[in-house]
Order: C-alpha cells, then sequence, then structure tokens
C-alpha cells in the first residue's frame, strides 16, 4: 500500500512576488464511513457490527464530556485529543475578557500506533485531480 500523491505548484503568500514552488499534495482515493469501519472491526475480533458500533458511539459520548470538562482524552496507542481556543488579543492581562474568545478547537496528536504507521508509508505519484470551477468561477481542487 501506498499514499498517493500528485506535484502541485504553490506561491508563498507572504512573498507573491517571487515565483511559485512545487510540492506534493496527498491524493485521497475514497473513504472509509462508520458502517464500513465497525463492519472492518467486526471481521477482526468476535464482537458484532453492532457491538462494535454502540462501544464507538459509548467512546464519542465519553469524550465530548471530557472535552467540555477541558480534560485531555487518551486513547493509548491511538493518540490523544484536547481543546484549545482562538482569541482576540489583549494589549496586557488585566484587559482579557473572556468574550475575546472567537471559538475552539479539537487538536489530535497521533499516538505511537500512528507515528509508527507514517513511518514506514510508500509513495505513489499520480495524475492531478481535475479542476472543479463553482458558479462564481471561483476554482476549487
Amino acid at each position: 500500500m501506498s499514499v498517493k500523491y500528485s506535484v502541485v505548484m504553490r506561491k508563498n503568500p507572504s512573498k507573491s512576488s517571487e515565483p511559485g514552488k512545487y510540492y506534493a499534495h496527498a491524493q485521497a482515493y475514497g473513504e472509509m464511513d462508520f458502517d464500513s469501519l465497525c463492519e472492518e472491526v467486526n471481521g477482526r475480533c468476535t464482537v458484532t457490527r453492532a457491538d462494535v458500533a454502540a462501544a464507538v458511539e459509548a467512546i464519542l459520548e465519553s469524550m465530548k464530556k471530557a472535552l467540555a470538562e477541558g480534560r485531555i482524552v487518551r486513547l493509548g496507542n491511538f493518540g490523544s485529543f484536547q481543546i484549545g481556543v482562538r482569541s482576540n488579543g489583549a494589549t496586557t492581562e488585566d484587559e482579557f475578557v473572556s468574550s475575546m474568545i472567537r471559538g475552539t478547537r479539537i487538536s489530535f496528536r497521533p499516538g505511537k500506533l500512528l507515528t509508527n504507521m507514517q513511518k514506514t508509508l510508500a509513495y505513489t505519484q499520480v495524475a492531478k485531480l481535475p479542476v472543479k470551477v463553482t458558479n462564481g468561477g471561483n476554482e476549487v481542487g
């Protein structure tokens, strides 16, 4: 198995006068939805697809609660999840108020299982995917 990529030209936004450089761009081929994932797990162990789905749903509910409480959720070798915040800046610490917080994000840090997998990947260059054009004429890749 290998990661498929195409080569695309990108300009540096902070140096727009300089010519662009060519970079690898990962190309996804297909996807695995929740039901397919449950079937895959079912085929690797003795639990049913419904049991897998119920366990994953319960894990997600528990993660949601823990993250909302500000806790880091560690899933062993899989990795960890943590809430981060985005905010506007204040000149001094005393001037900062919670209304300056614009939103949150969930940060994922892969664990040993996924970081070790990344070290063994192979790569295959493929053609670029066709460019889609939106109604406004803006290109979307």
